[in-house]
């Protein structure tokens, strides 16, 4: 099962080479991280993604929490939440098989944020399963490049970690 786990930490060099650690000492792949300073500058959230069973995730969830630079730990996939990732795709201006581009940023609700002559680049933003359905829509021939952002998350209403 997928999780998504965020971790509000002391924001200090190897914080991030810590919790990455855990995740490969006991054999479990990182699938998203995202990382950025809160509206406290001594510290940052940390969304991880990673796939496994509930129990398993428990555990590292506990590990995570013995960290000392850790402050605080929740799995947000079992609870209430928004998730939201970010993608920059640049797309071949010249698509094959009938397919309009003008027409698919408009069904997605995605951004042209820069054209050239021959290629345009577009952003996408949503839950993953939106973002992978874009470029499902695309053949792969048409993609030239992909940058994601990966998953981030919080609680709904007054919960906060």
């Amino acid at each position: 099962m997928r999780h998504i786990i965020s971790v509000i930490l002391e924001n200090e060099a190897g914080a991030l080479s810590r919790v990455a650690g855990l995740f490969s000492q006991r054999g479990f792949n990182i699938e998203s991280l995202t990382v950025a300073k809160t509206n406290d500058m001594n510290l940052s959230r940390m969304t991880i993604v990673s796939s496994g069973s509930d129990r398993e995730l428990e555990q590292i969830v506990k590990q995570l929490n013995k960290l000392i630079e850790v402050i605080k730990v929740s799995d947000l996939t079992s609870q209430d939440h928004v998730e939201r990732e970010l993608m920059l795709v640049k797309i071949s201006s010249i698509l094959k098989d009938g397919i309009d581009l003008k027409e698919l940023v408009e069904i997605f609700g995605c951004k042209v944020v820069d054209v050239t002559e021959k290629i345009y680049t577009i952003e996408v933003s949503g839950k993953t399963k939106k973002i992978n359905a874009f470029l499902d829509a695309f053949d792969a021939a048409n993609i030239i490049e992909v940058s994601r952002t990966g998953v981030t998350g919080i609680s709904r209403g007054k919960k906060i970690i």
